[in-house]
């Protein structure tokens, strides 16, 4: 493992202040209190590969590398990953890469282990490492995950409801959401302009039970969120369905064509699609 180069390491002994770079969302985690509390919602990792996502100062990883039988940290901001791999240098339970998660490939760095997955998700980019995971959803197990507190409020939503939409029901699809606990921006350094909220994801392919292929439900489920304000109708003609169709599998499941799609639970939805694959006789 290389060493820092000299110049960083003065800097760090001068007291350096690393640069917040705002593009790549780095608020960083400084409560320990909560720090702990992310890591014990986890569970027992004594015999888990734990992925934490953007590691950044470490304020979660020192617990978990003292905790978990493996660790890996993938941090994007080269600065910092050269820092944590210079921390952990002598720790061969921890490998430190410096790699975009969304270019990660999970399942291989899982190999025959099913991940825990704990991180500080970088709001920018918050639907697409969730979808990322949704991806290698096979090869993990649970996550804990802190995201802003609406996109929070919008994956645990029920249908009905005005959060409701095409995010929670995808990731519904693949887990089993638990909102844990809320932090404000002054958990944070330097403090973001919302609240953050810690939730845990247990990894459960409802998909299977449901009966349909995971994409190309998703593919329908994106048809009919197109324009929330929309009816289902109208939206599954504008993506292209016919009438006749449409009216017989609205007909076979007895589901109303007049209704939104924030209206329709997921064992509804699935029903529909599967009825408009059924060719019409």
């Amino acid at each position: 493992m290389p060493r820092l180069s000299a110049a960083i390491a003065a800097e760090r002994e001068n007291g350096f202040e690393l640069t917040i770079k705002a593009k790549l969302g780095q608020n960083f985690l400084n409560d320990s209190a909560a720090s702990l509390r992310i890591v014990e919602a986890l569970g027992d990792i004594s015999g888990t590969t734990v992925l934490e996502i953007g590691p950044g100062k470490g304020a979660i990883t020192k617990l978990l590398a003292s905790r978990a039988q493996r660790l890996i940290a993938v941090e994007f901001d080269s600065f910092l990953a050269t820092q944590l791999q210079e921390d952990y240098a002598g720790n061969d339970r921890v490998q430190v890469v410096q790699q975009d998660i969304l270019t990660a490939d999970l399942t291989e760095l899982a190999g025959a282990e099913k991940l825990a997955v704990v991180g500080n998700l970088p709001y920018y980019i918050t639907s697409q490492i969730l979808l990322h995971l949704f991806e290698h959803h096979a090869a993990v197990d649970r996550a804990v995950l802190m995201v802003q507190r609406e996109v929070a409020e919008r994956i645990a939503a029920e249908p009905g409801t005005r959060d409701y939409g095409l995010l929670t029901a995808t990731t519904q699809l693949y887990a089993r959401v638990d909102n844990l606990f809320t932090l404000p921006p002054t958990a944070f350094s330097p403090p973001p302009d919302v609240f953050s909220t810690v939730i845990r994801l247990k990894f459960d392919a409802y998909f299977a039970r449901l009966g349909v292929n995971p994409s190309a439900f998703i593919d329908f489920l994106r048809q009919i969120f197109a324009q929330k304000r929309k009816t289902l109708a109208n939206n599954l003609r504008f993506s292209g369905q016919h009438v006749e169709e449409l009216s017989q599998a609205f007909s076979a499941t007895n589901i109303s064509p007049g209704i939104r799609a924030e209206a329709l639970p997921l064992e509804a939805a699935a029903r529909l699609f599967l009825a408009l694959q059924t060719p019409p006789r």
